[in-house]
């Protein structure tokens, strides 16, 4: 089984999909006005709009009301990112960080309140388990 994507459901895709094409520097493929994609080599963030929830299940997610989640980009260099996000992100929840694990990570919310995690591996542990 392989792990590959990841769906942030909203009331504005154009707006989300706007923020993280910013934000990582990937330009979005856009399938409908209703889905979009950013695809990285590890995975893919796909954003669709309410109006794709009934397809599934009607009332099986909410946009703007994730609590539990928080979606991880590996970057090169976090503070350089950090940098670059002032003026774009408008929720920091820290400036970048050295945690315990060993990842220097940055932590903010999107437009919808989700909490996005930028980080870079600093120890040779985790320079080591992130290499590629």
């Amino acid at each position: 089984m392989d792990f590959v994507s990841i769906r942030i459901i909203t009331d504005d895709v154009a707006g989300l999909v706007e923020f993280y094409e910013k934000a990582t520097g990937v330009s979005a493929t856009w399938s409908t006005e209703d889905f979009a994609e950013i695809g990285t080599p590890g995975a893919t963030l796909a954003i669709g709009s309410t109006r794709t929830v009934p397809m599934f299940a009607p009332g099986s997610a909410r946009p703007a009301d994730n609590h539990s989640v928080i979606l991880e980009f590996l970057v090169d260099d976090v503070d350089r990112v950090y940098e670059n996000l002032t003026g774009l992100v408008t929720d920091f929840v820290n400036e970048p960080t050295t945690m315990p694990w060993g990842n220097r990570a940055l932590l903010f919310r999107d437009p919808d309140g989700n909490l996005v995690n930028f980080f870079t591996p600093v120890t040779p542990a985790a320079v080591e388990k992130f290499a590629r």
